[in-house]
């Protein structure tokens, strides 16, 4: 992750890259609040490229908004790579848009586990037409830091997306 870039300039960028492609983008957002699709939507025109976010604190909102598995949240919990790979997919499978971005995490400073700690971050991505790809990232630090973290990686692999190729 490039820390030094202001997120600011990060959707900035994403914007560039979505709008060269032709795309929409959408977020599926659990611990981040809707803080992507904040950030995404500072950036004047991004209604050109960004389609929606949708934020599913619960697990009762994953289930109905997204379409998790009550079985994937019972067996994996919400923090989790099969829960973020629901998500992202039913982002995409409700709406339009040609790349999405899913994220699940204990942002603390409570709700930390042995195998959960706080800081614990699952981040998945797709684009139309091809399986998700999800990562786990542990970011140091408080509830703040926690959140802006995945925020700014879940952009990076949103960038990173929209400049693949094909």
């Amino acid at each position: 992750m490039n820390e030094s870039e202001s997120l600011d300039a990060l959707a900035g960028r994403l914007g560039a890259a979505l709008v060269a492609r032709g795309w929409r983008v959408a977020s599926a957002e659990s611990c981040t609040g809707g803080g992507i699709a904040e950030v995404i939507t500072r950036v004047a025109g991004s209604s050109a490229w960004f389609e929606q976010g949708f934020v599913t604190y619960s697990n009762t909102a994953k289930h109905t908004q997204l379409g998790v598995p009550t079985e994937t949240l019972e067996t994996w919990g919400a923090v989790s790579s099969a829960t973020v790979e629901a998500m992202v997919t039913g982002a995409l499978t409700r709406g339009t848009a040609d790349a999405a971005v899913a994220v699940s995490g204990v942002a603390g400073p409570d709700g930390g586990t042995p195998s959960r700690p706080v800081g614990t971050v699952w981040l998945a991505w797709a684009r139309r037409g091809y399986p998700p790809a999800a990562r786990c990232i542990h970011f140091p630090g408080g509830r703040a830091e926690v959140r802006e973290g995945a925020v700014r990686a879940a952009i990076e692999g949103l960038i990173a997306e929209a400049e693949a190729t094909p």
